[in-house]
């Protein structure tokens, strides 16, 4: 089970939004770099940043800080970027400066025909994030719910060949509610590729249920508002994850 600890950037900063709500930001750190280091030496083997602004604006906007954090452990883990990116040179000068996974969120849901050629470019390093509430998929910041259902859209996105989903519940996202562990799976369990938790992990007693499920196809959990508010201690919680699952 990969523990993914998440760097949200907004203005150049490190921040938690409450329910993606840009204006309910806490600034966690005025230097990414140093956080993504930070998690890296507590253990972290893979990083999830997210352009807030970027998200929200439709292209880059945090691409200084985002090269800094990739020069500065790119070259020891995966790094794994979402938010704004809605065309293929966006994707290949992000790959050509380190990350491994790019993250296409919205623009997948609107723009099915860019997620393909995506996929035919850059196979083996394109991530689909859905974010959705009960089993309905949002796009747009979570700003707008559309009619697709979850499961009908990850199998559609598994057979365009992208390497993994991230499931948001984002109901819980930011709120320390426990991650919806049931959607998750039951979205796991319709496809054959693997799904990565997102929204709401607390503590260690989340750790615990991931872990139960993992055969199941959940790989991985993000890990947001509960690391950076000591709710939960990711070292710890990586460590009982290892120790769980070997």
């Amino acid at each position: 089970m990969l523990l993914i600890p998440a760097i949200d950037l907004k203005d150049g900063h490190c921040v938690r939004l409450k329910q993606g709500d840009m204006d309910q930001s806490t600034i966690f750190s005025e230097d990414p770099a140093a956080m993504a280091r930070s998690w890296v030496d507590k253990g972290a083997r893979r990083l999830h940043l997210v352009d807030l602004n970027g998200a929200f604006a439709g292209k880059p906007k945090n691409e200084a800080a985002i090269r800094k954090i990739l020069a500065e452990v790119g070259s020891e883990i995966d790094v794994q970027l979402g938010g704004g990116i809605r065309d293929l040179d966006t994707i290949e000068r992000y790959l050509d400066s380190g990350l491994r996974y790019v993250i296409i969120g919205t623009a997948a849901v609107k723009n099915p025909g860019f997620l393909q050629d995506a996929c035919t470019a850059f196979g083996g390093h394109i991530i689909v994030g859905l974010d959705a509430k009960d089993g309905k998929v949002a796009t747009d910041g979570w700003s707008k719910m559309t009619g697709h259902e979850v499961i009908d859209l990850g199998k559609k996105f598994q057979d365009y060949g992208v390497e993994g989903i991230i499931y948001t519940d984002i109901g819980r996202d930011g709120m320390l509610t426990g991650i919806n562990i049931e959607a998750t799976v039951k979205l796991a369990q319709a496809l054959t590729i693997p799904v990565i938790a997102s929204g709401g992990l607390s503590n260690m007693a989340d750790i615990d249920a991931l872990c139960a499920v993992e055969d199941e196809g959940v790989e991985g959990v993000i890990c947001g508002r509960s690391i950076y508010s000591g709710d939960l201690d990711f070292a710890a919680a990586q460590a009982r994850a290892d120790e769980l699952n070997g």
